[in-house]
């Protein structure tokens, strides 16, 4: 892994934003839509992975970013049960879930294999740093 200054920097957050920008078309392009309830828990599950990514990296600790990529990980969980819904809703097809829930596998597998990176690591984080 390379340098990482910013949470941007970040695959699993970078992968975030993609799923975010992925549900946004079906938002618009779907009857998905049309159904507020669902799509507004949609939105908020979706964006909870993106900003936990970045509000763990911004406490600047190894142990505090490691929650933060849990919640991250359970956030992007809920919304592949939410795509689920929306498919047996008919709201979505079979194709579209498929493309997003792929993409929710990958990020909860690297948001998992991202964590056991930490896990092991012994850098406790930035805040940790002498001299800081």
């Amino acid at each position: 892994m390379g340098k990482v200054e910013r949470f941007e920097d970040l695959e699993v957050w970078q992968i975030s934003q993609e799923i975010c920008k992925e549900l946004e078309e079906l938002f618009l392009n779907t009857a998905l839509g049309k159904r507020y309830a669902l799509k507004d828990q949609m939105d908020k599950s979706s964006g909870s992975i993106m900003d936990n990514v970045a509000e763990g990296f911004g406490r600047g600790g190894n142990l505090e970013f490691r929650n933060f990529l849990g919640y991250s990980r359970g956030s992007c969980a809920e919304l592949k049960s939410q795509l689920y819904r929306a498919m047996d809703k008919s709201l979505i097809s079979q194709e579209q879930f498929k493309s997003l829930s792929a993409k929710c596998d990958k990020e909860i597998a690297k948001i998992t294999a991202f964590i056991n990176f930490l896990n092991r690591s012994d850098f406790k984080g930035s805040k940790f740093k002498k001299g800081s």
